[in-house]
Protein backbone atom coordinates (compact mmCIF):
# COMPACT_ATOMS: atom_id res chain seq x y z
CA UNK A 1 0.00 0.00 0.00
CA UNK A 2 1.71 3.11 -0.87
CA UNK A 3 0.95 5.59 1.77
CA UNK A 4 2.28 9.27 2.65
CA UNK A 5 0.42 11.86 4.54
CA UNK A 6 -1.00 15.03 2.95
CA UNK A 7 1.01 18.25 3.53
CA UNK A 8 -2.12 19.47 5.48
CA UNK A 9 -1.47 16.27 7.79
CA UNK A 10 1.83 17.35 8.26
CA UNK A 11 1.26 20.78 8.89
CA UNK A 12 -1.49 19.71 11.40
CA UNK A 13 0.93 17.68 13.33
CA UNK A 14 3.89 20.54 13.48
CA UNK A 15 1.39 22.93 14.85
CA UNK A 16 0.01 20.58 17.44
CA UNK A 17 3.46 19.40 18.76
CA UNK A 18 4.33 23.42 18.87
CA UNK A 19 1.31 24.17 20.71
CA UNK A 20 2.22 20.86 23.19
CA UNK A 21 6.06 21.97 23.36
CA UNK A 22 4.97 25.86 24.56
CA UNK A 23 2.73 24.10 27.32
CA UNK A 24 5.06 21.16 28.19
CA UNK A 25 2.23 18.87 29.63
CA UNK A 26 5.08 17.00 31.45
CA UNK A 27 6.74 19.40 33.29
CA UNK A 28 3.07 21.15 34.18
CA UNK A 29 2.16 17.11 35.71
CA UNK A 30 5.44 17.17 37.88
CA UNK A 31 4.23 20.02 39.48
CA UNK A 32 1.24 18.07 40.78
CA UNK A 33 2.64 14.52 40.49
CA UNK A 34 2.30 13.78 44.44
CA UNK A 35 -0.94 15.70 44.88
CA UNK A 36 -3.18 13.91 43.08
CA UNK A 37 -4.01 12.20 39.42
CA UNK A 38 -3.78 14.13 36.52
CA UNK A 39 -6.16 16.41 35.49
CA UNK A 40 -6.87 18.22 32.31
CA UNK A 41 -5.58 22.10 32.62
CA UNK A 42 -8.46 24.72 31.61
CA UNK A 43 -6.01 26.05 28.90
CA UNK A 44 -6.18 22.22 26.88
CA UNK A 45 -10.06 22.12 27.24
CA UNK A 46 -9.98 25.48 25.78
CA UNK A 47 -7.79 24.87 23.14
CA UNK A 48 -9.57 21.31 21.99
CA UNK A 49 -12.46 23.62 20.79
CA UNK A 50 -10.67 26.79 20.01
CA UNK A 51 -8.55 25.05 17.47
CA UNK A 52 -12.15 22.14 16.82
CA UNK A 53 -10.65 18.89 17.12
CA UNK A 54 -13.17 17.29 19.41
CA UNK A 55 -15.24 18.09 15.97
CA UNK A 56 -12.92 16.74 13.39
CA UNK A 57 -14.88 13.08 12.67
CA UNK A 58 -17.71 15.01 12.05
CA UNK A 59 -19.83 15.47 9.30
CA UNK A 60 -19.03 19.14 9.10
CA UNK A 61 -15.45 18.86 9.89
CA UNK A 62 -14.88 15.93 7.56
CA UNK A 63 -11.83 14.92 9.35
CA UNK A 64 -10.67 11.54 8.85
CA UNK A 65 -9.08 8.72 11.00
CA UNK A 66 -5.31 9.74 9.72
CA UNK A 67 -5.69 13.08 10.51
CA UNK A 68 -6.89 12.21 14.28
CA UNK A 69 -4.15 9.87 14.53
CA UNK A 70 -0.81 12.33 13.78
CA UNK A 71 -2.73 14.58 16.38
CA UNK A 72 -2.94 11.38 19.04
CA UNK A 73 0.43 10.48 18.22
CA UNK A 74 1.65 14.28 19.09
CA UNK A 75 -0.34 14.08 22.20
CA UNK A 76 1.65 10.58 23.45
CA UNK A 77 5.02 11.98 22.24
CA UNK A 78 4.41 14.79 24.52
CA UNK A 79 2.72 12.73 27.31
CA UNK A 80 -0.80 14.45 27.37
CA UNK A 81 -3.44 13.91 29.60
CA UNK A 82 -6.30 14.80 26.98
CA UNK A 83 -8.18 12.11 26.04
CA UNK A 84 -8.76 13.55 22.37
CA UNK A 85 -9.73 10.20 20.62
CA UNK A 86 -12.42 9.31 23.12
CA UNK A 87 -14.17 13.13 22.52
CA UNK A 88 -13.40 12.99 18.80
CA UNK A 89 -15.52 9.21 18.54
CA UNK A 90 -18.20 10.25 21.49
CA UNK A 91 -18.54 13.32 19.32
CA UNK A 92 -18.65 11.61 15.87
CA UNK A 93 -21.10 9.28 16.49
CA UNK A 94 -23.26 11.44 18.90
CA UNK A 95 -23.26 13.57 15.28
CA UNK A 96 -24.79 11.21 13.09
CA UNK A 97 -27.80 10.15 15.70
CA UNK A 98 -31.06 10.51 14.93
CA UNK A 99 -32.21 11.19 18.08
CA UNK A 100 -32.11 13.94 20.83
CA UNK A 101 -28.83 13.31 21.88
CA UNK A 102 -27.03 14.59 18.81
CA UNK A 103 -27.47 17.96 20.45
CA UNK A 104 -24.44 16.70 22.54
CA UNK A 105 -22.17 16.82 19.75
CA UNK A 106 -22.77 20.41 19.44
CA UNK A 107 -22.13 21.06 23.26
CA UNK A 108 -18.90 18.50 23.15
CA UNK A 109 -17.51 20.74 20.12
CA UNK A 110 -19.02 24.04 21.51
CA UNK A 111 -16.67 23.58 25.23
CA UNK A 112 -20.69 23.30 27.15
CA UNK A 113 -20.10 19.98 27.42
CA UNK A 114 -16.89 16.68 28.22
CA UNK A 115 -18.20 14.09 27.24
CA UNK A 116 -15.65 11.11 26.71
CA UNK A 117 -16.47 8.17 24.73
CA UNK A 118 -16.72 5.03 27.45
CA UNK A 119 -17.15 1.61 26.38
CA UNK A 120 -18.12 -1.49 28.61
CA UNK A 121 -15.72 -3.63 29.00
CA UNK A 122 -14.08 -6.77 27.27
CA UNK A 123 -14.96 -10.26 26.72
CA UNK A 124 -18.18 -10.29 28.94
CA UNK A 125 -16.96 -8.55 31.92
CA UNK A 126 -18.94 -7.51 34.97
CA UNK A 127 -21.64 -5.09 33.34
CA UNK A 128 -25.60 -5.58 32.07
CA UNK A 129 -27.60 -3.76 29.76
CA UNK A 130 -31.46 -4.48 29.50
CA UNK A 131 -34.07 -2.75 27.49
CA UNK A 132 -37.65 -1.83 29.03
CA UNK A 133 -40.16 -0.67 27.20
CA UNK A 134 -38.39 2.88 27.02
CA UNK A 135 -35.99 2.81 29.61
CA UNK A 136 -32.53 1.19 29.71
CA UNK A 137 -31.32 -0.51 32.80
CA UNK A 138 -27.39 -0.72 33.54
CA UNK A 139 -25.50 -2.86 35.77
CA UNK A 140 -21.45 -3.11 36.51
CA UNK A 141 -18.51 -1.66 36.11
CA UNK A 142 -17.09 0.00 32.67
CA UNK A 143 -13.85 -0.45 31.17
CA UNK A 144 -11.00 1.66 31.81
CA UNK A 145 -11.81 5.26 30.78
CA UNK A 146 -8.81 8.35 30.90
CA UNK A 147 -9.43 11.78 32.18
CA UNK A 148 -13.30 10.55 33.64
CA UNK A 149 -12.55 13.19 36.55
CA UNK A 150 -12.66 16.38 34.15
CA UNK A 151 -15.91 14.85 32.37
CA UNK A 152 -19.18 16.46 32.78
CA UNK A 153 -20.85 13.64 31.48
CA UNK A 154 -19.73 10.33 29.80
CA UNK A 155 -21.43 8.52 26.27
CA UNK A 156 -21.45 4.87 27.21
CA UNK A 157 -21.52 2.46 25.10
CA UNK A 158 -22.73 -1.26 25.45
CA UNK A 159 -24.63 -4.55 23.60
CA UNK A 160 -27.26 -5.16 25.64
CA UNK A 161 -28.29 -8.81 26.65
CA UNK A 162 -30.37 -8.97 23.36
CA UNK A 163 -28.08 -7.87 21.53
CA UNK A 164 -28.84 -4.71 20.85
CA UNK A 165 -26.25 -1.70 20.62
CA UNK A 166 -27.03 1.11 22.62
CA UNK A 167 -25.37 5.11 23.19
CA UNK A 168 -26.43 6.36 26.16
CA UNK A 169 -25.69 9.56 28.02
CA UNK A 170 -24.74 9.26 31.55
CA UNK A 171 -23.76 12.88 33.76
CA UNK A 172 -21.33 12.78 35.85
CA UNK A 173 -22.87 12.75 39.52
CA UNK A 174 -25.70 11.19 38.47
CA UNK A 175 -27.40 8.97 41.19
CA UNK A 176 -25.99 5.50 40.52
CA UNK A 177 -23.14 6.30 38.75
CA UNK A 178 -19.43 5.84 40.74
CA UNK A 179 -16.43 7.18 39.42
CA UNK A 180 -13.32 5.16 40.58
CA UNK A 181 -10.17 6.33 39.92
CA UNK A 182 -7.53 3.48 39.49
CA UNK A 183 -3.89 3.62 40.58
CA UNK A 184 -1.95 2.49 37.21
CA UNK A 185 1.72 2.94 35.98
CA UNK A 186 0.83 6.01 33.93
CA UNK A 187 1.25 8.97 35.81
CA UNK A 188 1.03 11.33 33.06
CA UNK A 189 -3.14 10.63 32.81
CA UNK A 190 -6.07 9.67 35.08
CA UNK A 191 -7.90 6.42 34.09
CA UNK A 192 -11.29 5.52 36.53
CA UNK A 193 -13.95 3.09 35.99
CA UNK A 194 -17.62 3.80 36.07
CA UNK A 195 -19.69 1.92 38.34
CA UNK A 196 -22.90 2.26 37.13
CA UNK A 197 -26.34 1.01 38.73
CA UNK A 198 -29.16 3.47 36.74
CA UNK A 199 -31.98 2.96 34.81
CA UNK A 200 -32.17 5.85 32.25
CA UNK A 201 -35.51 7.34 30.61
CA UNK A 202 -35.17 7.21 26.58
CA UNK A 203 -34.03 11.11 26.59
CA UNK A 204 -30.73 9.55 27.54
CA UNK A 205 -30.04 6.58 25.45
CA UNK A 206 -30.61 5.68 21.86
CA UNK A 207 -29.99 2.72 20.03
CA UNK A 208 -26.88 2.09 17.86
CA UNK A 209 -26.68 1.50 13.78
CA UNK A 210 -25.29 -2.33 14.08
CA UNK A 211 -21.28 -2.19 13.81
CA UNK A 212 -21.14 0.65 15.90
CA UNK A 213 -19.47 -1.20 19.05
CA UNK A 214 -17.28 -3.08 16.53
CA UNK A 215 -16.14 -0.05 15.04
CA UNK A 216 -15.73 2.11 18.40
CA UNK A 217 -13.82 -0.83 19.77
CA UNK A 218 -11.22 -1.07 16.81
CA UNK A 219 -11.17 3.05 16.95
CA UNK A 220 -10.20 2.90 20.95
CA UNK A 221 -7.60 0.69 20.42
CA UNK A 222 -5.91 1.92 17.35
CA UNK A 223 -5.66 5.23 19.02
CA UNK A 224 -4.19 3.19 22.18
CA UNK A 225 -1.36 2.21 20.21
CA UNK A 226 -1.09 5.33 18.16
CA UNK A 227 -0.66 7.04 21.53
CA UNK A 228 2.10 4.44 22.28
CA UNK A 229 4.12 4.92 18.97
CA UNK A 230 4.14 9.47 19.94
CA UNK A 231 5.92 8.34 23.42
CA UNK A 232 8.35 5.58 21.63
CA UNK A 233 9.30 7.79 18.96
CA UNK A 234 9.95 10.59 21.54
CA UNK A 235 12.12 7.83 23.42
CA UNK A 236 13.94 6.97 20.42
CA UNK A 237 15.24 10.55 19.42
CA UNK A 238 16.05 11.10 23.17
CA UNK A 239 17.78 7.90 23.14
CA UNK A 240 19.96 8.77 20.07
CA UNK A 241 20.82 12.03 21.94
CA UNK A 242 21.96 10.84 24.67
CA UNK A 243 23.83 8.30 22.90
CA UNK A 244 26.13 11.12 21.26
CA UNK A 245 26.74 12.90 24.47
CA UNK A 246 27.64 10.02 26.89
CA UNK A 247 31.18 9.49 26.95
CA UNK A 248 32.95 6.37 28.23
CA UNK A 249 36.38 4.65 27.69
CA UNK A 250 37.04 8.80 26.42
CA UNK A 251 34.16 8.32 23.67
CA UNK A 252 30.48 8.53 23.21
CA UNK A 253 28.91 5.32 23.82
CA UNK A 254 26.75 6.01 20.48
CA UNK A 255 30.24 4.76 18.56
CA UNK A 256 29.87 1.59 20.55
CA UNK A 257 28.55 -1.64 18.08
CA UNK A 258 26.20 -2.68 20.94
CA UNK A 259 24.72 0.65 21.26
CA UNK A 260 24.39 1.31 17.64
CA UNK A 261 22.35 -2.31 17.31
CA UNK A 262 20.46 -0.88 20.26
CA UNK A 263 19.49 1.96 18.89
CA UNK A 264 18.87 0.62 15.55
CA UNK A 265 16.63 -1.90 16.80
CA UNK A 266 14.43 1.05 18.36
CA UNK A 267 14.39 2.71 14.99
CA UNK A 268 13.44 -0.57 13.56
CA UNK A 269 10.55 -0.79 15.56
CA UNK A 270 9.23 2.55 15.86
CA UNK A 271 9.31 2.34 11.79
CA UNK A 272 7.58 -0.76 11.37
CA UNK A 273 4.71 -0.07 13.91
CA UNK A 274 4.29 3.74 12.38
CA UNK A 275 3.93 1.54 8.79
CA UNK A 276 0.96 -0.91 10.43
CA UNK A 277 -0.59 1.92 12.13
CA UNK A 278 -0.90 3.96 9.07
CA UNK A 279 -2.40 1.07 7.31
CA UNK A 280 -4.73 0.46 10.37
CA UNK A 281 -5.52 4.09 9.88
CA UNK A 282 -6.49 3.96 6.52
CA UNK A 283 -8.64 0.90 7.12
CA UNK A 284 -10.80 2.80 9.85
CA UNK A 285 -11.66 5.03 6.95
CA UNK A 286 -13.00 2.54 5.19
CA UNK A 287 -15.88 1.05 4.93
CA UNK A 288 -14.85 -3.09 5.38
CA UNK A 289 -15.29 -3.84 8.45
CA UNK A 290 -13.20 -7.06 8.05
CA UNK A 291 -10.53 -5.33 6.73
CA UNK A 292 -10.92 -3.04 9.40
CA UNK A 293 -10.79 -5.46 12.10
CA UNK A 294 -7.40 -7.10 10.41
CA UNK A 295 -5.65 -4.07 10.48
CA UNK A 296 -6.53 -2.75 13.75
CA UNK A 297 -5.42 -5.99 15.42
CA UNK A 298 -2.28 -6.77 13.49
CA UNK A 299 -1.39 -3.29 14.08
CA UNK A 300 -2.30 -3.50 18.12
CA UNK A 301 -0.62 -6.28 18.36
CA UNK A 302 2.80 -5.39 16.40
CA UNK A 303 3.21 -1.95 17.68
CA UNK A 304 2.06 -3.47 21.40
CA UNK A 305 4.54 -5.22 21.23
CA UNK A 306 6.65 -3.02 19.43
CA UNK A 307 6.34 0.26 22.06
CA UNK A 308 7.07 -1.75 24.72
CA UNK A 309 10.28 -3.04 23.46
CA UNK A 310 11.57 0.13 22.65
CA UNK A 311 10.88 1.41 25.77
CA UNK A 312 12.81 -1.53 27.60
CA UNK A 313 15.84 -0.24 25.24
CA UNK A 314 16.16 3.47 25.95
CA UNK A 315 16.17 2.10 29.53
CA UNK A 316 18.77 -0.18 28.97
CA UNK A 317 21.02 2.52 27.03
CA UNK A 318 20.21 5.07 29.56
CA UNK A 319 21.63 3.25 32.02
CA UNK A 320 21.35 4.66 35.66
CA UNK A 321 20.28 7.71 34.88
CA UNK A 322 17.04 6.55 33.09
CA UNK A 323 16.18 4.87 36.56
CA UNK A 324 16.19 8.33 38.16
CA UNK A 325 12.53 9.99 39.48
CA UNK A 326 14.03 13.29 37.56
CA UNK A 327 14.39 11.37 34.13
CA UNK A 328 11.45 11.85 31.60
CA UNK A 329 11.98 8.10 30.16
CA UNK A 330 10.26 6.68 33.19
CA UNK A 331 6.62 8.60 32.93
CA UNK A 332 7.22 7.31 28.73
CA UNK A 333 7.83 4.08 29.51
CA UNK A 334 4.87 4.11 32.39
CA UNK A 335 2.34 5.40 29.49
CA UNK A 336 3.81 2.61 26.55
CA UNK A 337 3.05 0.01 29.60
CA UNK A 338 -0.32 1.21 30.26
CA UNK A 339 -1.32 1.55 26.35
CA UNK A 340 0.11 -1.60 25.77
CA UNK A 341 -2.39 -4.07 28.08
CA UNK A 342 -5.69 -1.27 27.83
CA UNK A 343 -8.38 -1.50 24.98
CA UNK A 344 -6.94 -4.71 23.90
CA UNK A 345 -3.78 -6.67 25.07
CA UNK A 346 -1.16 -8.01 22.41
CA UNK A 347 -2.40 -11.47 22.94
CA UNK A 348 -5.95 -10.49 22.73
CA UNK A 349 -5.25 -8.91 19.10
CA UNK A 350 -3.08 -11.60 18.25
CA UNK A 351 -5.97 -14.06 19.05
CA UNK A 352 -8.47 -12.01 17.33
CA UNK A 353 -6.13 -11.96 14.00
CA UNK A 354 -5.85 -15.65 14.04
CA UNK A 355 -9.77 -15.96 14.13
CA UNK A 356 -10.58 -13.90 11.27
Amino acid sequence: MDFALSAEQEALAASERAWLAKHDPISVRRRTIDVGPATIPGYAAKHLVDSGLIGLLTSDAGGTHVDLAVLVAEHGRAASPVPLAELALSTAVLDKLVHPLTTLAEANTGGAEFVPLVLAPAEGGPLSADISSTELRISGVTAPACAALDATGFLFAATCSDGTEILAHIPSGNAGVAVRTLETLDLTRSWSILELDLTLPAERWAVAPVGTLAYLDDALAFSRKMDALGAAERLLEQTVEYAGQRTQFGQPIGSFQAVKHHCANMALHTEAARAALWAAAVALDGADPDQRAAAVSAAAAYAGNATSSVASTALQVHGGIGFTWEHDLHLLTRRIKVDEILNGSVSRHRRRLAQL
